[in-house]
């Protein structure tokens, strides 16, 4: 095998890599190698790759790693279904990645987190929980159209309904909120 043959099966080994793994690294070595302008439709490629990934926690992961916050956002509107609230490590930074250009998707993470805690009568994140539901009520001054998700009213009278019971959390919350409500 000549050095061509052996460069092109360096790319195949790296593309391969990438899309088993969603492997960002390989992703660039890829595309760093490619001549100009094929990059660009390689690179396009692989953002559909991703999105359609098989492990929507790795696909999250893989765009919020690649500063793709618009591709992050469509696929949390697309796969909201998939969210896995425990997934605090992961779903932290991309809601903050997501907030300023695409409130409707951060919010989609935060309220999973808040759910999965109270699903969960994880005490210990009561904290946390009600603070992401504070950034929930904050975001929705600045979403236009929630499309087919609940408002944050809706999604408030639903929690106020399944988790009352909660005074831990709703503690967490008032004291949270201060004197300024829900």
């Amino acid at each position: 095998m000549g050095a061509a043959g052996r460069g092109e099966e360096a790319q195949r080994l790296r593309w391969t890599a990438f899309e088993e793994r969603l492997s960002a690294e390989r992703l660039r070595e890829f595309l760093k190698r490619l001549p100009d302008f094929e990059d660009v439709e390689a690179e396009e490629r692989a953002m559909a790759h991703a999105l359609a990934f098989r492990s929507f926690a790795a696909a999250l992961a893989f765009l919020v790693g690649w500063l793709d916050a618009a591709r992050a956002a469509r696929l949390l509107l697309a796969r909201s279904a998939e969210i896995d609230g425990d997934l605090y490590e992961l779903l932290e930074p991309a809601a903050r990645l997501l907030e300023a250009k695409h409130p409707l998707a951060a919010t989609l993470l935060r309220r999973a987190m808040v759910e999965n805690t109270l699903k969960g009568a994880k005490s210990g994140r009561y904290r946390h929980a009600a603070r992401h539901l504070l950034e929930c009520r904050a975001l929705a001054a600045v979403i236009g159209d929630f499309g087919t998700f609940e408002t944050h009213e809706v999604f408030l009278g639903r929690l106020r309904a399944e988790h009352g019971r909660k005074a831990g959390f709703w503690a967490a919350v008032g004291e949270a909120a201060g004197d300024r409500g829900l």
